[in-house]
């Protein structure tokens, strides 16, 4: 979203405050493909700490193992490599699964998207923000939360292309219902491709949909492309604790084998889905981490991989989970510590919230995550704009306002000027003691891109609050993805290719009926 409000003195050339307001508000903004980080990461342990979790963890590995559920040939790579193989429960000496990763996973690398001017580089000293990702419900203050459908999703894959604190088209941005289970994702990676040119996310809920995903792609990038060039990411679940299961293995194994970055995430529940402190969740985290990546490696060496960690808290009063809190916060910080010393990429944060309203509840939750995200070095973060209850809703409003938190972050982690005009030294002797910069050389010439003006909060007086119509920070954003929505123009797209995929989905849902699993 441009900017396009801000205070300048009336009477100067230009058409008056409007005017100039006006002229801002259409200009064109270039968004960063990616945030460049540019400042220190925040270290919360020390070594020492980093050095006993990597220990626990071995632990787990070699002692209590990870199961690995109806995927005999998953068993067999693993026996292959080394792991000590107990029915579907695969016991790993210390050290096997780190070496595997550090011999072949890259640190680093691109993904590519139809633009490539979009082009993201995942790792490193970047941060890529990613929409929220998987509710079967939706919410706007206007109609209220309901089933999610294909509009639905298409208008956040819309407003995502249009944000430019978004750098990702994201995957599953929510559950388009009044589809078949077994072909909605034909058509969720079909709106990716047509109504965005940001990299995007696969299926990855059976190995025939992940699959699918894959050959997509290839009509779009080119099969020699796709096998030599990362174009796709997917998330694939832990189902913690300790457990990989078939559908997330199948689909594992597809993307990994087409050269395709799979994003290996515990997902915890702490206290329901591991232990109740943030030590002992962090090394179940990195256990179940490991086993996953590694096998991403014995899948296909130097595929493209991400440690992801998704880690909420349960009340330990009602067993509800719980968002934004200080343990999360310990979790995210020490598990992106370990992926640095481990040498991958790294997921977790965004705008969480168990508020079922975009109220201030959910602003300061999310507020909470994504900068902790921010801080610790998260490259991909995954529902950063949109989250609501729990992650059952995806919020219109709420993924405006997260929207501008995510260019905030871009801000933050873009660092201090300290060029000359940063230090700002002929400005200080320009205006000297007892006067104002208001009208300085300096204000002047820097006015238009002197810090972060909000998208929707309001700094207005309170009598011209009351002018605008007295709206809060919800019912500003409605207006504006409404507006968002109103304005959007499709980016380019070769006709043949669209025609190709439309022509393969068709082909592919016919071969087989509907089903709602």
């Amino acid at each position: 979203m441009t900017e396009t409000t801000g205070r300048r003195r009336a009477g100067r050339e230009g058409g008056g405050r409007d005017g100039r307001r006006e002229a801002r508000g259409k200009a064109v903004v270039k968004a960063a493909p990616f945030i460049e980080r540019k400042i220190p990461y925040f270290e919360y342990l020390s070594e020492e700490n980093l050095q006993l979790i990597e220990d626990n963890a071995d632990i787990l590995l070699e002692e209590i193992g990870i199961d690995f559920l109806d995927d005999p040939e998953a068993l067999a790579m693993w026996k292959e490599a080394g792991a000590d193989v107990r029915g579907s429960r695969v016991h790993f000496p210390k050290g096997l699964c780190r070496s595997i990763i550090q011999a072949t996973a890259p640190s680093e690398f691109v993904q590519h998207a139809r633009n490539p001017e979009r082009n993201v580089i995942i790792g490193g000293k970047r941060t890529v923000l990613v929409p929220a990702y998987g509710s079967p419900f939706v919410h706007d203050i206007d109609k209220g939360r309901r089933y999610a459908t294909i509009e639905d999703f298409q208008n956040f894959v819309k407003l995502a292309y249009m944000a430019p604190g978004i750098h990702h088209s994201g995957g599953t941005i929510c559950e388009p219902v009044d589809l078949p289970v077994n072909k909605r994702h034909f058509d969720m990676v079909y709106s990716h491709f047509k109504y965005s040119d940001k990299p995007l996310m696969g299926s990855v809920t059976h190995h025939e949909r992940a699959q699918d995903t894959v050959d997509m792609a290839k009509l779009v990038f080119g099969e020699e492309f796709v096998d030599q060039n990362c174009v796709l990411t997917s998330l694939i679940n832990v189902n913690s604790p300790m457990t990989y299961d078939a559908t997330m293995l199948g689909s594992l194994k597809v993307y990994a084998r087409n050269n395709q970055a799979t994003v290996v995430s515990p997902f915890i529940l702490a206290g329901a889905m591991s232990p109740v402190t943030a030590a002992g969740t962090v090394t179940q985290i990195l256990a179940e981490a490991l086993a996953g990546i590694a096998f991403t490696q014995l899948c296909r060496p130097g595929a493209p991989v991400i440690f992801g960690t998704f880690a909420a808290a349960v009340s330990m009063a009602t067993g509800a989970p719980t968002f934004g809190t200080p343990e999360p916060s310990q979790i995210i910080y020490a598990a992106a510590a370990l992926a640095r010393r481990l040498g991958v990429p790294f997921r977790s944060g965004g705008g969480l919230t168990g508020s079922k309203l975009p109220d201030a509840q959910a602003a300061y939750e999310a507020a909470n995550t994504l900068q902790t995200a921010a801080l610790a070095g998260v490259h991909f973060m995954l529902h950063t704009a949109g989250w609501l209850e729990g992650g059952l809703a995806m919020g219109y409003e709420k993924f405006i306002m997260d929207c501008d938190q995510a260019s905030m972050i871009s801000v933050l982690l873009s660092g201090m000027d300290m060029s000359e005009n940063g230090q700002a030294l002929d400005a200080v002797r320009e205006v000297g003691p007892g006067k104002h910069y208001l009208g300085s050389a300096h204000t002047l010439k820097n006015f238009e891109s002197a810090f972060y003006r909000s998208t929707v909060a309001d700094n207005n007086s309170y009598e011209q609050w009351q002018v605008d119509g007295s709206l809060d920070t919800a019912q500003r954003a409605n207006v504006l993805w409404k507006k968002m929505l109103n304005d959007y123009q499709a980016p380019a797209f070769d006709p043949a290719i669209d025609e190709a995929l439309i022509d393969f989905m068709a082909r592919r849902k016919g071969a087989f009926a509907d089903r709602d699993y």
